[in-house]
């Protein structure tokens, strides 16, 4: 497979990873804690999507990490596949304190497999795991549904931090495992950012805002 490599003799690839769901699951709050480390209580809602990156380590490679932000909205719902159809892998977030979030959940994992393929990487996020006196769906029921369809699942909190690293990093794993397995070439860094007419509210450290646009 073919690399990017430092002078350090770390090997350097990007992923794209889209996050989708309904609103107010807490998809932009997820992608704050990951990215700022912050959390806010009255976060407002992603109109269309934003953008966001970080760089991570995972094992012996540099990885940079591109998070697509999309809208839950339904008025919102044509515009998913222009983020989603060159992703590597999806977040697919619901609310544990919220059943139908999970219904909506599994519409997606039907959409992204028509329009993207069976290779993409799934990983079903039970977000506000903090609500857990109003939890709704059971983590063994979430846990089962992950397994038939071959994602992981991680329970996440934005407010306290809980899984969030875990369930990212994890999938960026698994995308790199899964190219490995299947001879494809690396993505080199830069290559999942911004296209033309998308909408970038923000970016992680140590890369450059292009421009910008109410979350």
């Amino acid at each position: 497979m073919a690399r990017n490599k430092q002078q350090t003799g770390i090997s350097k690839e990007s992923v794209k990873i889209v996050l989708l769901g309904e609103g107010r699951v807490g998809k932009t709050s997820l992608l704050a804690r990951f990215i700022h480390n912050n959390f806010k209580e009255d976060q407002q809602a992603t109109i269309q999507a934003a953008f966001m990156s970080r760089q991570l380590q995972i094992d012996s490679q540099q990885v940079e990490v591109a998070l697509w932000d999309t809208a839950g909205q339904e008025r919102f719902h044509s515009l998913a596949p222009l983020y989603y159809r060159d992703a590597d892998a999806a977040l697919l977030v619901y609310d544990i304190s919220d059943r139908d979030t999970l219904e909506r959940v599994r519409h997606w994992v039907k959409e992204l497999r028509t329009m993207v393929g069976d290779d993409i990487v799934l990983t079903i996020v039970g977000n506000k795991s903090d609500l857990e006196r109003e939890r709704a769906v059971s983590q063994e029921e979430a846990a089962a549904f992950a397994q038939s369809i071959g994602a992981q699942h991680v329970s996440a909190s934005a407010k306290t931090g809980q899984g969030i690293e875990a369930a990212v990093s994890g999938t960026a794993q698994m995308v790199l495992a899964s190219r490995k397995r299947l001879g494809g070439s690396a993505r080199p860094p830069g290559s999942t950012g911004r296209r033309p007419g998308s909408i970038v509210i923000a970016d992680g450290p140590g890369t450059r805002t292009q421009g910008s646009s109410c979350c």
